[in-house]
């Protein structure tokens, strides 16, 4: 099996027993299918990517299920959406846990097939790359800090000790030229990869749409159309803002983010870790990075992430709220390796304001101290676990 072990592989199993059908989707090179075939080594294995296979699934598919009668794993099943009502017939007639296992790598395409014709039948989990729990759980000796978001999280750079900056040039070309023109036909690809660009140079502000098409020479609803690409590649996400107003005025528009730190820096034409010392984007990085593994740590465990920003018309900020069943955890995010007393502020504005003794404020910073501070507890990023720790 892959090096690593993956936290989300007992989700995937326990699911497994109880839906007929099992859905993995996340970005592409995140290891998708080197876990399922791991976890359903008894499962065939078929990618759709393969265009003999396609078309055999395409012209006959109640032959092409009858093919795999013990089951099978499908890769890339968004290639060929006919097949899902087909799947849907089977399942029904068939009603047998885990008997077919589906992965892609556009989650839009992949999700609008399953609510058309899986709905009730499937479980859906996401894949994103490697943790940073799953690198220390596989005893990879832990870079530092700005080496690790260099470099990023995609598997295959770790298994193969690529140059980051090699892989990651594969990568968007890929990207772009393969999976951007399955979800859309767009002829101009060299806007577009500008437009990757322009976004990476956003990462951790808020997002501003018509600045964004402006840049780019593209119109509004192109800006927009184009975003929700990347959105469903897993290649960026948004950020909301937090929807309790506490009698502000806040700010009402998301925040934008990438998926992972190593693409961000690529895009930034980033091309070593000493750069990241004195880049003007280190706090949006340093961000983006913490928002990755609270993502990842949700997705590993089938949650949906209940993450947002919180912000007011005065300045006041919280950089991270998660909202869980009876609290609300504020996170105030800062790269600097040594902790200032003004960090503070906006998590102490924020107790002030919300005065509910079912919160908690912790302050992530770049150092590799674990104290605690009056009401808030200090986490070094390497801790982030802590987070978690009895809370689930």
């Amino acid at each position: 099996m892959d090096m690593f072990n993956r936290i989300i592989s007992n989700k995937i199993k326990a699911l497994a027993a109880q839906y007929p059908i099992l859905a993995v989707t996340g970005p592409r090179q995140s290891g998708k299918t080197t876990l399922l075939q791991a976890l359903f080594a008894h499962l065939d294995y078929v990618s759709l990517e393969d265009i003999d296979t396609r078309e055999f699934a395409e012209n006959d598919p109640r032959g092409f299920l009858a093919t795999y009668s013990k089951g099978v794993i499908l890769d890339e099943v968004q290639r060929v959406p006919t097949l899902f009502s087909y799947l849907q017939t089977h399942v029904d007639a068939n009603k047998k846990p885990g008997e077919f296992i589906l992965s892609g790598s556009q989650n839009f395409l992949l999700l609008e097939n399953i609510s058309q014709s899986l709905a009730g039948r499937v479980a859906l989990l996401k894949l994103l790359p490697l943790s940073l729990e799953e690198l220390k759980l596989a005893q990879y000796p832990l870079p530092k800090l700005e080496e690790l978001i260099f470099k990023g999280f995609y598997p295959r750079i770790y298994h193969k000790n690529i140059n980051p900056t090699d892989w990651y040039a594969n990568y968007i070309q890929t990207y772009i030229e393969r999976d951007v023109r399955l979800i859309k036909n767009i002829t101009d690809l060299s806007t577009f990869q500008r437009f990757l660009k322009m976004c990476a140079n956003r990462c951790g502000q808020l997002l501003n749409l018509s600045s964004l098409a402006t840049d780019c020479g593209i119109t509004h609803n192109t800006a927009k159309s184009w975003l929700s690409i990347l959105e469903a590649s897993f290649i960026i996400f948004l950020l909301q803002p937090y929807h309790h107003n506490f009698n502000k005025r806040l700010v009402k528009t998301p925040k934008l983010y990438f998926y992972d730190t190593g693409l961000a820096c690529a895009l930034l034409n980033i091309t070593e870790p000493q750069q990241l010392t004195t880049h003007y984007l280190r706090g949006g990085l340093f961000e983006t990075f913490i928002f990755a593994e609270l993502y990842k740590h949700f997705f590993n465990q089938g949650k949906v992430p209940n993450l947002y920003f919180w912000r007011d018309q005065s300045g006041h900020e919280i950089d991270c709220i998660i909202e869980e069943a009876n609290k609300l955890i504020a996170l105030e995010i800062k790269s600097a390796k040594t902790i200032a007393s003004d960090f503070f502020a906006g998590l102490e504005y924020w107790q002030s304001l919300v005065n509910n003794k079912n919160i908690e404020s912790h302050l992530i910073y770049g150092g590799d101290i674990l104290q605690k501070r009056s009401d808030t507890q200090v986490v070094p990023w390497q801790k982030l676990d802590y987070l978690f720790k009895n809370k689930n």
